[in-house]
């Protein structure tokens, strides 16, 4: 028997699933890690491990770059205000991550991250190497696609081992 679908509506077959509530960055994350792990891995057998992480790290690139996009129409506004609500909505959502803001203008906003738990999950699903990947390096492409005219300056992340993560983030 074939399955019969409107050529033009395919919203209930995109959405089989799915909960109609979203859910958070880092249960997202927690979903999304040990395949995308197995992924690289698979990829680093056939193709090297550094060629297997530049891939990996454009694809989370682009998927930053999507949602900051999306986050910047959501907010309705690409400012330094909207950010703060980002990390706070967002990527802190879940108790996700402790921070400090330090500075906060209409030119800058400084935190640092003194908890995450993104470290902590990737850590406990085994997949720690991949971390850095997966989730730190999609910040910069992320603020960049949110606000074309921010850039994101960071030295540290808890991720590589650090006690903090500095986010340094000025409109240019």
């Amino acid at each position: 028997m074939a399955l019969e679908t409107n050529t033009t509506d395919h919203s209930s077959l995109n959405n089989m699933g799915r909960s109609e509530q979203p859910i958070s960055t880092l249960k997202r994350r927690e979903l999304q890690a040990p395949l995308v792990a197995e992924l690289i891995r698979g990829f680093a057998v056939e193709l090297g491990y550094e060629k297997a992480m530049q891939i990996a790290g454009r694809a989370v690139e682009q998927d930053a770059i999507r949602g900051g996009k999306m986050m910047a129409e959501k907010y309705g506004g690409n400012g330094v205000q909207e950010l703060v609500h980002v990390l706070i909505e967002g990527w802190a959502e879940d108790d996700a991550l402790e921070f400090t803001i330090l500075e906060q203008t209409d030119q800058v906003l400084s935190f640092d991250v003194t908890r995450c738990r993104y470290a902590k999950l990737y850590e406990k699903l085994g997949v720690k190497e991949f971390g850095s990947c997966l989730s730190c390096g999609r910040d910069s492409a992320f603020i960049k696609a949110f606000n074309p005219r921010m850039n994101l300056v960071r030295t540290q992340t808890i991720m590589q081992g650090d006690s903090k993560c500095d986010f340094r983030i000025k409109m240019e």
